[in-house]
């Protein structure tokens, strides 16, 4: 975990922490492949989860991440794609309510926010895309839950879905170095950034000064403001005392998204 100010968090991660080119690159020569999580987790300080994305994972699971990973780590997770790959989103309650029954809360404090991601073909639809949001528990057994939509269609890049969002405190997934839309508005207690512009031609995926930049970015949000080089689409978010930021290298060239995450993890410690 990185910190700025004392209330302040900064997450800086990959997706998953199993990928073959990782092992003799990231991982060391001879690592168990069932250690490389514990590696992991302590090169980075946050790891988004995308076997959730695609079925359901058993209790044990989530016990076994928890367990061997620091106090201070945070695994974010995808939300199965059968609540949000669907036509009509306000019949998603009993998949999304089968998902908060799977385990995922023997994460416990290590549970960070849920990726809610939709198909680059799914349109803005006002009124279900809100029917959708009041089926996301803000709470579940008393544990507060954080969740980020990862909207990927022109049709969001509306000031009403930025109003949508912020009414239900959900996060909009920021679209970093990407073909995605880039929606930056802050429209949540904490910040969620996918940045997916890593490339061969660099040994840590981005060049010195774009490293420098998202790290810059990262500390803004983290100090309760907005950088003011990412587009965004409504009304300008109120200045926050401090706020979770949680930002991760994903696609890309992937084989160094690794070595970029703690490029960025380096910076954010000066």
């Amino acid at each position: 975990m990185t910190t700025s100010k004392k209330t302040t968090r900064i997450y800086v991660g990959v997706g998953g922490w199993t990928f073959e080119p990782w092992r003799g690159t990231f991982y060391p020569e001879g690592l168990a492949q069932k250690r490389e999580l514990e590696y992991a987790s302590r090169a980075l300080t946050s790891i988004e989860v995308n076997g959730t994305f695609y079925g359901a994972q058993k209790p044990a699971s989530f016990i076994k991440w928890r367990d061997e990973t620091p106090d201070d780590f945070v695994l974010s997770l995808k939300a199965p794609r059968y609540a949000t790959n669907r036509r009509v989103l306000a019949d998603a309650g009993d998949t999304i309510e089968r998902f908060f029954g799977s385990g995922v809360l023997e994460l416990k404090d290590k549970l960070g926010p849920i990726n809610w991601q939709f198909a680059p073909t799914k349109k803005f639809d006002p009124e279900d895309f809100e029917r959708f949001l009041e089926l996301l528990p803000a709470k579940v057994e008393g544990r507060a839950i954080r969740h980020a939509l990862e909207v990927r269609h022109e049709s969001f890049c509306d000031p009403q879905f930025v109003e949508l969002a912020r009414k239900y405190g959900v996060a909009v997934v920021i679209a970093g170095d990407s073909k995605y839309p880039q929606i930056a508005d802050v429209t949540a207690p904490f910040v969620y950034a996918r940045i997916m512009g890593t490339t061969d031609k660099q040994a840590k995926g981005y060049a010195k000064a774009a490293l420098d930049r998202w790290a810059a970015r990262a500390q803004t949000w983290a100090e309760g403001g907005s950088p003011d080089d990412l587009q965004t689409f409504g009304r300008a978010a109120p200045k926050a005392k401090a706020r979770d930021v949680f930002l991760y290298v994903i696609s890309g060239h992937k084989v160094v998204n690794p070595a970029a995450a703690v490029a960025l993890i380096e910076r954010l410690k000066k």
